[in-house]
C-alpha cells in the first residue's frame, strides 16, 4: 500500500478510539470477559506506551500499540479494519513496532492474541513470532496463543 502512513496517536482520538471500540467488541464476541486481556483507551495513554495509527489519505486502517515493559516489549491493542486486511497494513504496523521496540534498547517483543484469531497468528508467524510459553502477568486460560520475537540491535 503506497499511501499508507503510520504515526504516532492518542487512543482517545476519536478515530483512533473507534478502531479500539471495534478490536474490543471482537474480543467480547469471541472470548469471555476473563478471557480477555485488553488494555482500557486510558491504560494505552500511560508513559511506557506507544500507540500508533496507520492511515490512508483520511482513512484510519488499523492501530497497535508497543508496551514498554521490563527486558522486553509486548505488543497491545493490534487491530486492521477488516476492509484494510491482506493489503499489508498489520505488516507495516508490526515494522514500526519493531523498530521502535530496537529505538528503545529492547531486544525482544512479546505478544498474547487468542485461538480464534488465526489471522492474526499468521501475520505474526509470517512477521517472524514464534509461540512461546505464558509470559508476565497472563494466565494460561486455554484460549491465549503467546508469542515471541527475538529484536536484532538497531543498526547504528
Amino acid at each position: 500500500m503506497t499511501d499508507l502512513t503510520l504515526s504516532l496517536a492518542s487512543p482517545l482520538d476519536p478515530e483512533a478510539s473507534a478502531l479500539l471500540d471495534a478490536s474490543q467488541a471482537l474480543m467480547r464476541q469471541l472470548y469471555k470477559p476473563e478471557e480477555n486481556n485488553f488494555l482500557s483507551h486510558e491504560a494505552l495513554c500511560a508513559p511506557s506506551v506507544r500507540f500508533f495509527v496507520a492511515r490512508s489519505g483520511e482513512e484510519t486502517l488499523g492501530c497497535g500499540a508497543l508496551q514498554i515493559k521490563e527486558g522486553y516489549g509486548e505488543v497491545k491493542s493490534f487491530f486492521v479494519t477488516e476492509a484494510a486486511r491482506g493489503r499489508g497494513v498489520g505488516t507495516a504496523l508490526l515494522r514500526q513496532i519493531e523498530e521502535t521496540a530496537r529505538a528503545e534498547g529492547l531486544t525482544a517483543l512479546k505478544l498474547e492474541t487468542g485461538d480464534a484469531l488465526a489471522a492474526a497468528c499468521r501475520l505474526y508467524e509470517a512477521n517472524g513470532f514464534a509461540r512461546c510459553g505464558v509470559f508476565g502477568d497472563y494466565d494460561d486460560n486455554g484460549v491465549s496463543v503467546f508469542m515471541s520475537k527475538t529484536l536484532a540491535p538497531a543498526p547504528v
